[in-house]
């Protein structure tokens, strides 16, 4: 596993590689900074419906707009693995019966890409860009983030580390699918979480996490919790993580930052192949190695 660490907003230790990685849903957080910028400057009510239904940005970003998911359709994931061309758009919404509401925004939890493929639309309309413009202007370029960008087509993945996925075509993740140095994952939820971008209570609306149970099974998660483009809970006594977990065909990357005091440590882990559980246990471990070196978890 590769990982790349930020304690106390100094980068400690890094993957010397410089090679790009899948950032999977990571990309998720990135969407959601975006569109909370817009929302600062009073373009976008977080609390307003958008274009795309009856729901609101804040529903949308917390996974409570009653969306389904793609993945959850088994010919989704055949036309995948059979090295597919990825299905138009609107294909896919019809064959998801994406109109369908599969309960009331705002009564319930369900994890949808679907939901951040209409955070993307929000962004190109509201900002006239095309969504790696977008995401340029609102959060990597203000972060001083240089070598991440959006794989459209396969010929885009050719110098990133796949690992079996090695013909995987982006277009699957409808969303988007960004690619980066994992050292420049790490700072940018580092940045991120420290307010570099967004500030004061939006940042903590941000942050702000709706419960999801109690613990899972083969991850770390003792009480997990989701909020405005961040996974945030506890994994045990005295670490709280606040990030994302992103998992695609081949690899596994984990982003997450902790808070003990005044101190403050953020990780990344990447690892070719494998489930979110070990990967996500790693970043536990550095994080705590890390805070404990600061004197601050006992």
């Amino acid at each position: 596993m590769r990982y790349s660490l930020v304690a106390n907003n100094q980068l400690r230790t890094f993957d010397s590689s410089e090679a790009l990685i899948p950032w999977w849903s990571f990309t998720k957080t990135v969407l959601a900074a975006a569109a909370l910028t817009l929302v600062e400057e009073g373009r976008v009510g977080l609390d307003e419906p958008v274009a795309e239904g009856p729901f609101t940005l804040r529903q949308l970003l917390r996974h409570q707009a009653g969306l389904a998911d793609y993945s959850a359709l088994a010919d989704y994931h055949t036309a995948v693995a059979r090295g597919d061309a990825p299905w138009a758009p609107e294909e896919m919404l019809q064959r998801l019966d994406a109109s369908r509401l599969r309960y009331a925004p705002g009564a319930g939890w369900g994890y949808s890409n679907l939901g951040y493929l209409y955070v993307a639309r929000l962004l190109e309309r509201v900002t006239g860009l095309s969504l790696e413009d977008a995401l340029r202007q609102r959060v990597l370029a203000p972060l001083g983030l240089t070598r991440v960008r959006l794989a459209k087509t396969p010929q885009d993945l050719q110098q990133v580390v796949m690992g079996a996925a090695s013909t995987y075509d982006p277009g699957w993740v409808y969303h988007g699918l960004l690619v980066g140095p994992l050292e420049q994952a790490c700072l940018l939820l580092d940045l991120l979480l420290d307010g570099h971008l967004i500030r004061g209570p939006l940042l903590a609306q941000m942050q702000a996490a709706l419960r999801l149970g109690g613990a899972i099974p083969g991850r770390p998660w003792s009480a997990p919790g989701y909020g405005l483009g961040l996974m945030q809970g506890e994994v045990g006594p005295g670490l709280t993580l606040c990030g994302h977990t992103g998992v695609g065909p081949g690899s596994v990357v984990a982003v997450y930052r902790s808070q003990d005091g005044q101190n403050t440590a953020t990780c990344a882990v990447f690892s070719a192949g494998g489930a979110e559980g070990p990967v996500e246990f790693e970043v536990v471990r550095h994080l705590r190695a890390a805070l404990e070196g600061a004197g601050r978890v006992r």
